[in-house]
């Protein structure tokens, strides 16, 4: 069940949200072979005092894209979802690579609770072990 986190300031996230989740949708949908229909993602948009980077490596267009997901994913497809992303967000929204961070965290499923039910007791409708 991937779930996005995706933070930036206000006035440069805000107008590429949309291009910004359809992009990140379909990174995850295409690394992970999971259902486009079951996008969880949360938009993150700060005040640029709130948001502090280092100006002289980064643009005023810096977003970090974090993803948390289930373990048992393998190496290579956890790259695999880290260049889809560095392959669509560019080209969706115009930010340029440098300005992107992506992190992905993975937790086991005993760790998660999902539609009322431990993570490791639901049935999914994918597979998590690819």
């Amino acid at each position: 069940m991937p779930q996005a986190k995706i933070y930036g300031i206000r006035e440069h996230l805000v107008p590429v949200r949309d291009a910004m989740s359809e992009a990140v949708n379909e990174s995850i949908s295409v690394a992970f072979s999971f259902p486009r229909e079951r996008r969880l993602q949360r938009f993150f948009p700060m005040d640029a005092a709130d948001f502090i980077y280092p100006p002289h490596e980064r643009s005023a267009r810096y977003t970090i894209i974090e993803i948390e997901t289930f373990q048992g994913r393998s190496k290579d497809v956890l790259k695999t979802l880290v260049r889809e992303i560095y392959q669509r967000v560019p080209k969706a929204t115009g930010i340029e690579p440098r300005d992107l961070d992506v992190i992905i965290s993975e937790q086991p499923k005993h760790a998660w609770g999902l539609m009322g039910e431990c993570g490791d007791e639901i049935k999914l409708t994918y597979k998590v072990e690819i």
